[in-house]
């Protein structure tokens, strides 16, 4: 483990990485080092590429293609939804009810990299943004949610938690009442199923990242069913 990454899964044709620093995925403005610049090091002269993304302060896994034909076939299936996704969510308050479904339309400002959820049934601009959650754990200040994105948004999960009154800890974007130490907000790409073309499931889990002493508070042994 580097700190900012460890190897969770490899073969052929792609590698899964367990993203556990604030760091962007990709190369953007910042000029920041990417996660991809990170494995890209540790492999030189490799072609590794991303298949989507996770938000510069989310944690959890990415998976990346190790060729173009991989790169093709996995960003297809992000792409049509055939990719199964489970996201765990630290928030400050209670869900009510403890599970069900939020439909929302979703209104990006680009300036300020920062969406809006409005009510779904509202007419007007912007994508439909659909998620699935339990509540599968609590603290005694915290609650731990297991979320299944049904639609792939930009900050979708960060932005619907926040109008249901849910805020993801250290999110003060959306929010949080309050920062964490290491940078990151308490979301965290816990699980990714697909199929390759070959008909090969590939199904992995990443742990939370350890400098966060709250998800240790948290059950580590909660199930995790697609």
């Amino acid at each position: 483990m580097s700190g900012i990454f460890e190897i969770i899964y490899e073969d052929g044709d792609l590698v899964v990485v367990n993203k556990l620093a604030a760091v962007p995925v990709l190369p953007d403005k910042s000029g920041d080092s990417s996660l991809k610049d990170f494995l890209s090091d540790s492999r030189p002269g490799k072609f590794v590429e991303p298949a989507h993304r996770l938000d510069r302060r989310t944690s959890g896994a990415v998976a990346f293609a190790k060729s173009k034909h991989s790169l093709a076939a996995l960003s297809e299936a992000f792409r049509e939804h055939r990719v199964a996704k489970v996201y765990w969510a630290v928030t400050e308050s209670a869900p009510e009810p403890p599970s069900g479904t939020l439909r929302h339309r979703l209104i990006h400002d680009h300036r300020r990299n920062q969406a809006k959820a409005m009510p779904a049934d509202e007419a007007g601009d912007g994508e439909i943004a659909e998620l699935s959650y339990e509540l599968v754990g609590k603290s005694e200040r915290y609650y731990l949610l297991a979320v299944r994105p049904l639609t792939g948004r930009t900050h979708q999960i960060r932005a619907q938690l926040s109008a249901a009154g849910l805020p993801v800890r250290g999110d003060l974007k959306y929010g949080a009442r309050r920062s964490t130490s290491n940078g990151l907000i308490m979301l965290h790409a816990r699980q990714l199923a697909f199929e390759m073309p070959d008909r090969r499931l590939v199904d992995v889990i990443a742990d939370p990242p350890p400098d966060e002493p709250l998800w240790q508070v948290f059950d580590m042994g909660l199930p995790d069913s697609n």
